[in-house]
């Protein structure tokens, strides 16, 4: 059903979710169904996902979501305008990750998808950034590396460098 499961990945970013979120909590997940979204049901949680809609141009399953927490895991790289997507949200809580920019490595961009390529990459502080304008108050945040068991100096550099960010935050500011 789906391709390989990055496990380390999967495994912080659960570890990090249960740190901060109840099963209690509804979900309202970015993106198309998944398996980060399936073993969250699998440990509980009560999670819906949004239906592949272009996100830049259709917020409505966001603002008519009585999710009390919204979860976005590798969906705002692919975004054009994610300010408006956060300015969307209603829910008081968010579990946000990204991968960061490598200064060795360009953006990542699909030979044979045209959707599955990154507008941004972001730089800890940029996704900090955009989290404060539009009304968010981190709480908590983790970075890890993203090894890859090929030669060479990127690989090599991909050990020792952070590949991914994650950021627990809640609304300091009901959306207008």
């Amino acid at each position: 059903m789906y391709k390989t499961v990055p496990k380390k990945r999967y495994e912080l970013t659960l570890d990090f979710i249960g740190t901060h979120l109840s099963t209690e909590e509804l979900i309202l997940d970015l993106g198309v169904p998944n398996p980060l979204a399936e073993l969250m049901k699998q440990k509980g949680y009560s999670v819906t996902n949004t239906q592949g809609e272009d996100l830049d141009e259709d917020q409505s399953a966001i603002s008519n979501s009585n999710a009390t927490v919204v979860t976005a895991f590798e969906i705002f790289e692919h975004l054009l305008s994610p300010y408006e997507v956060l300015k969307s949200i209603k829910a008081r809580k968010l579990v946000i990750s990204v991968p960061l920019r490598l200064w060795f490595s360009p953006a990542y961009r699909s030979k044979t998808d045209p959707w599955d390529r990154h507008y941004h990459e972001f730089e800890d502080w940029q996704l900090d950034w955009l989290l404060e304008k539009t009304g968010w108050k981190i709480i908590n945040r983790k970075k890890w590396t993203h090894p890859v068991n090929k030669l060479g100096l990127r690989p090599i550099l991909r050990y020792f460098t952070n590949r991914y960010y994650i950021v627990y935050a809640e609304r300091t500011q009901t959306p207008k």
